[in-house]
């Protein structure tokens, strides 16, 4: 039976006894409800005031028999409590020590800084893919939240170098800085840089005028939010059908029709092969609609004479598992 269990038989109890005890001086000495109910208190809590009035035999027999049934209530709802508070605070502590060593351990991961409202959605998006998590976040209130979403967090000033360092920045792969102001971001920015030369950093930016300022601290994408939602509201009206595509292709629910980057290791066996001996269109079922080459250039519409090569990222289409079946192949 849980802690909470035990204090809802408490109270329930509580009500019993203290009706129960009420009902029977009202019965039995003839009482009003007032007298009844102070009497039944003193007793069950053998605090020993004194009768309020002159008590008959049957009375005190009843007053003995409560008694012994206060005492026994009080232990229980005082052991009840008890338990209650220190399981509490040790089942905290045990989940504190347990997200601590698994954060301890993690390498390529990705730090989110901020757990608000922008935070909470992109790391709902980012966890439906199997990505390694860490969430920074200064407001001890979204703790409760953090637990619930089933994430891994540390709750501390993500502006900090020891909050940062416990979060593992010298071992993520990527920081995205989404703090309440830009001031905040662009020293989240400037102290994660010092902390980790080789960190990707994306960082959001509310005003036009700070997004220079987080480029020139470190980052190597800044986002507004506000320009992208334009963006894609303007698409939405000029290219309809076209949104309505990537909206499909990027909705995990629907395992027909995925969009999927899917980079090429020195070690796959389609390294150094042309694109139609590959068979991928004809063994996946799938459409590589573009190559990012291992210089940053983009190849849109690759020939099938196009040699795959390693470091490459193919964008491909199709199903779902068929494009984790690629992806095997690819980056074994």
């Amino acid at each position: 039976m849980d802690n909470t269990k035990h204090l809802t038989i408490s109270v329930l109890l509580t009500i019993f006894i203290i009706s129960f005890g009420t009902a029977g001086y009202m019965i039995i000495e003839d009482w009003g409800i007032f007298d009844a109910v102070y009497m039944t208190v003193i007793t069950i809590s053998t605090v020993g005031y004194g009768e309020v009035h002159e008590i008959s035999k049957i009375g005190r027999v009843f007053t003995v028999f409560l008694v012994f049934a206060g005492v026994g209530f009080c232990i229980y709802v005082a052991g009840s409590v008890v338990q209650f508070m220190v399981e509490g605070q040790i089942r905290t502590i045990l989940g504190r020590r347990r997200l601590d060593k698994k954060i301890d351990h993690l390498k390529n991961h990705y730090i989110v800084c901020g757990y608000g409202r922008i935070g909470r959605v992109l790391c709902k998006n980012i966890t439906r893919k199997p990505i390694d998590l860490v969430i920074v976040e200064k407001n001890q209130d979204m703790a409760h939240i953090m637990d619930e979403d089933g994430v891994l967090y540390i709750t501390g000033d993500a502006t900090d170098e020891a909050t940062l360092i416990k979060a593992g920045i010298k071992q993520a792969k990527s920081l995205i800085a989404v703090l309440a102001t830009d001031v905040d971001n662009v020293f989240l920015v400037l102290t994660a840089r010092q902390l980790n030369p080789d960190l990707y950093i994306i960082a959001r930016a509310i005003h036009e005028e700070a997004k220079s300022k987080l480029q020139a601290a470190g980052a190597n994408k800044v986002e507004s939010p506000y320009d992208v939602g334009a963006a894609s509201m303007a698409q939405r009206i000029l290219r309809p059908t076209v949104t309505n595509f990537l909206d499909q292709a990027f909705d995990y629910k629907r395992k027909d029709i995925h969009m999927e980057e899917i980079f090429v290791s020195a070690s796959s066996n389609f390294v150094n092969v042309l694109l139609k001996d590959s068979g991928i269109r004809q063994d996946y079922n799938l459409i590589i609609i573009a190559i990012k080459k291992f210089d940053g250039d983009m190849l849109f519409n690759p020939s099938f004479e196009s040699v795959i090569k390693a470091g490459d990222t193919l964008i491909a289409v199709g199903e779902d598992a068929n494009l984790q079946k690629l992806a095997k192949i690819l980056n074994p």
